[in-house]
């Protein structure tokens, strides 16, 4: 104040103290954006909805994914709720507005995606979101970019070599047995109900692996057990990419193969330049029209059209990866859909932080604890 009482100008006023509600407020906001920007560019938790990858990852495994393996995608839907996928929590509401899109880009990671990495990445065939709002699927990966994968009676080769099946990796067999295999018997060896099949009295089909069906074998009421395989031209069950959203066979119309035996197939590599009458470039198609950028994709009378004018000849934009679940019969993965694009790949799955187990027994409680914290293989 100045000594005729009016307030100096160089004076300033004292800080108005925020409520309690506002500190609140701001601290919450605060911890929402970091967390979106961590889980952005860092590190992002998924959790093993299915048995797609048993016994490698379990269903009820919660697990870090890393983004800075492969390289962290920038933002592409920047209208979205964050820290939600790509529906709002408990609902069928979609958490984002679409109408603005931004170029995507991949900042630099310290590895590319190798074969046998589990990889987490948006689901190609929901082309009804935009590629970082689709929802998110773990796989192996299998073939890489450039190699030629085929499977013969479920010995996957690449580029004409055979390849090991993951270490925990599963099938299914048919299990007879003079006795009714119940749930208790099943349950003893460790077989969750979502991993078999009662058929009629004393047989069963179970997805499991070699060293459980080894201990089966022992058991003095079993009578058979054959390993299942899908030959060529067998039950539509077992063929080779199906009906799935909208993609009915989209690949192979005319082909016998099943999800056991398949190929020689090759998978797309960027700046690869393809014939377009090279052998199953046509059936190449729906990658062209759905994952390239390209604004028109035209198939008529076996000539291909790409936004109005007929290409002898395609280069590709992107590479591309054939991902398959360790549970080998209970999987939708590129045998059922195609190729998985770089663009839709998220990161690499590095190990589980908790995991629930969605069958406790009195052996195995709810929790598994000896999970917790094990990196993925």
């Amino acid at each position: 104040m100045s000594i005729f009482g009016k307030k100096n100008p160089a004076e300033k006023a004292p800080p108005v103290k925020k409520s309690v509600l506002r500190e609140w407020i701001d601290a919450i906001v605060f911890a929402v954006v970091v967390a979106t920007l961590f889980r952005w560019f860092f590190v992002e938790p998924f959790t093993i909805p299915s048995p797609s990858m048993e016994n490698s990852l379990l269903t009820g495994d919660y697990l870090f994914v890393s983004k800075l393996h492969y390289g962290a995608r920038t933002p592409k839907t920047p209208l979205q709720i964050p820290l939600a996928a790509n529906k709002i929590w408990g609902t069928e509401i979609p958490s984002f507005l679409d109408f603005i899109q931004l170029p995507q880009f991949r900042l630099p990671g310290f590895s590319e995606v190798k074969r046998g990495d589990a990889v987490v990445f948006n689901y190609p065939p929901e082309v009804k979101n935009p590629v970082d709002m689709r929802t998110y699927y773990i796989k192996r990966c299998v073939g890489l970019p450039g190699e030629e994968i085929a499977m013969i009676n479920q010995q996957v080769l690449i580029n004409g070599q055979p390849i090991p099946l993951p270490e925990k990796a599963l099938t299914s067999y048919l299990v007879e047995s003079k006795e009714e295999l119940s749930p208790r018997i099943l349950q003893g060896f460790g077989i969750p109900s979502y991993c078999y099949t009662l058929r009629a009295t004393g047989e069963a089909i179970i997805n499991t692996d070699s060293a459980t069906i080894a201990e089966i074998k022992k058991a003095p009421y079993i009578n058979a057990v054959t390993k299942q395989v899908y030959l060529k031209n067998s039950d539509p069950q077992g063929r080779f990419f199906g009906d799935v959203d909208g993609f009915t066979n989209v690949m192979l119309p005319n082909y016998d193969w099943t999800f056991d035996n398949f190929g020689p197939l090759r998978i797309p590599k960027k700046g690869e330049t393809w014939p377009v009458d090279a052998p199953g470039l046509q059936f190449y198609e729906h990658v062209i029209r759905h994952y390239e950028g390209n604004e028109k994709v035209e198939l008529k009378g076996g000539k291909l059209f790409v936004d109005g004018n007929e290409i002898s000849s395609y280069t590709f934009k992107q590479d591309y990866y054939f991902m398959m679940g360790d549970n080998r019969h209970n999987s939708a993965d590129s045998r059922f859909w195609g190729f998985v694009p770089a663009d839709h790949i998220l990161g690499k799955a590095l190990f589980v932080w908790m995991s629930i187990n969605p069958e406790p027994t009195e052996e195995q409680g709810r929790f598994r604890w000896n999970r917790m914290f094990s990196g993925v293989k």
